[in-house]
């Protein structure tokens, strides 16, 4: 299972995971458009860095079933499927599922890595389990 692992304590607030997630999937510089967030102060959990856990609580919410976990463990959703009814966005216990004005569809994190690659403290890692 493929998962993105944090070290709040090594977090520097830089942003750049967030730009990079933005750039990687929305090929925009607009942070609001990440996966991932940053809080300049720990956010609503308590916490600096939010990315989605791959728990997969989502998952039996959603009334399209669209939302799935894939072969490598992530959780995804199919956008052909979904009807922008943001129950997995109220549902996510993590506050990881993201929504923005120029799309329908909530997103999240695919533990793609990018963000990772980018992190210059190594605050997050890409990390594979069995």
């Amino acid at each position: 299972m493929k998962f993105l692992q944090k070290d709040e304590t090594l977090c520097i607030q830089c942003h750049i995971c967030e730009e990079t997630c933005a750039q990687t999937f929305f090929k925009s510089g607009d942070r609001e458009k990440s996966s991932i967030k940053i809080y300049d102060e720990p956010g609503e959990k308590g916490e600096v860095i939010n990315v989605c856990s791959q728990c997969g609580e989502c998952i039996g919410i959603c009334p399209e079933l669209a939302i799935y976990r894939a072969k490598n463990g992530v959780v995804m959703i199919d956008k052909e499927k979904c009807v922008g009814c943001l129950m997995c966005v109220g549902f996510c216990p993590t506050l990881s599922m993201r929504i923005h004005k120029e799309f329908l569809e909530p997103f999240k994190c695919i533990a793609c890595g990018q963000c990772a690659k980018q992190c210059p403290t190594k605050a997050i890692e890409l990390k594979n389990i069995d």
